[in-house]
Order: structure tokens, then sequence, then C-alpha cells
């Protein structure tokens, strides 16, 4: 199979060369850009497997690049940065990054990350879903990865349609906290699950689910959520 190509996004020589060199050795085929103007010129034409971000570029906040390849494109996007606080890393989720890395780290350390990220993004991930799923008036199309409300399409980020999708596939049943953090974000998610309840927060809000007696994203308190079919599944 032909090796992932990895946009690796990060101005400083020191660190890119050498981090390119273990990519390689990992059986990656990377390609670096310096700044946020190359990346964004090199993502539409390379069409890589994932970009692998760094926050703190000389021409761009690495956040608002991260918020313009969302736009662009369905790419997975790991952000590297100095940051750690909690409420960094829930931003850069928010911001639809697929994981994120705090520097220091080890190349062995962020080649496993890349490959869980490809496993869980790559064509095969969506295979075992139907192609629709539906209840009432909410129709999500899997493969084409769209959602419609009635006959009006609903604009969803990357991880608010992966959560919908993990929720929706198993209507009427709770899926705990845990689950959906590993299914939808990383199996080896740490620390707070705040960025879940942002998440169907905001998908809510975009289904226009009444938080107070919502009609598909229930919330089972101390457990998870429940999405709740009235009707019968295709």
């Amino acid at each position: 199979m032909p090796a992932p190509r990895i946009l690796y996004v990060e101005d400083e020589p020191s660190i890119a060369e050498p981090f390119r060199q273990a990519l390689v050795r990992e059986g990656f085929e990377p390609t670096v850009a310096r700044t946020a103007r190359e990346a964004l010129e090199l993502v539409d034409a390379l069409e890589p497997d994932l970009v692998l971000l760094d926050l703190g570029l000389p021409d761009a906040d690495g956040r608002d690049v991260c918020r313009e390849l969302r736009r662009r494109s369905a790419v997975p996007i790991i952000m590297v940065t100095a940051r750690d606080s909690e409420a960094d890393r829930v931003l850069g989720l928010e911001l639809g990054a697929d994981d994120y890395v705090v520097k220091p780290f080890s190349g062995r350390e962020v080649a496993s990350r890349i490959r869980a990220v490809l496993r869980r993004t790559g064509p095969a991930a969506a295979e075992p879903a139907p192609r629709v799923l539906g209840s009432g008036p909410l129709r999500i199309d899997v493969a084409a990865r769209r959602v419609f409300l009635g006959d009006d399409e609903v604009e969803l980020a990357r991880k608010e349609f992966d959560l919908l999708v993990a929720l929706a596939g198993r209507a009427g049943t709770v899926v705990t906290r845990e689950e959906l953090m590993a299914q939808v974000w990383d199996v080896n998610w740490f620390g707070s699950t705040k960025t879940l309840d942002v998440h169907v927060g905001s998908l809510r809000r975009k289904l226009g689910d009444d938080p107070a007696a919502p009609r598909w994203l229930q919330t089972v308190r101390g457990v998870g959520f429940r999405f709740a079919s009235d009707d019968a599944w295709p």
C-alpha cells in the first residue's frame, strides 16, 4: 500500500527536518509547510491523508489555519502545540481537530496517533454503518456525510456529524460518555469530557432540539446519551 501522505506544518527548521525524517522512518510520506499560507496551498495541491499542524506559525494563528482547513476539507488534523491546558485542548477539538499532541513528544508517539486517527477516519471506518439513518424529518446520509431536517440541509462540523452517527447508529440504546469519546475522539483520550457536552449542545441547537425536552438527543444523567427514534429505521 502507498505510504500515507502527511502535510507537516512547522516553521522551525531545527524541529521540522528531524521530525520529517522520523516520519519517513515510520513509513509516512511527509511534506513540510513552514507558513500558514504555504500549508493552505499545499493541502489543495497534495491532498494529504492527514495534516500535522503546529499552532505557532509566523504568519497566522494555527487555530485559524485549522478552522480554514476544516471549512475546505474533511482531511484529518492533529494539532501540535506547547499549550497543554484543558481549555486549549477542548478549543482545538471544537475547531475540528481529530487529536491534540503537546510538546515535547516522541516520533513514535506521534506516529502511533497518526495511525489511530487514520484508522478512525479512513474509508473503512464508515463501512459497517447503513447508508442512511433517520427518525421523523431527520435524515442522515452516512456515505455522503450530509444531514437533512425536512427539506433543509443542516451544516455540521466533522465531530458533530461523527457524534450524531455514533448515537443514531445505536438508536434507543444508551451510549456511555466513555464510549463516545473513544469512538468519536480517541480511544486514548484522558481527562475531562467537557468537549462532548459542548458538541451535544451544538448539535441540539442545529437540529432545533429543545435541551429541556429533546426529541432526538437525550441525556441519561451520570451515564451518557441516547438517540431516541420515534419511528422505524430504514
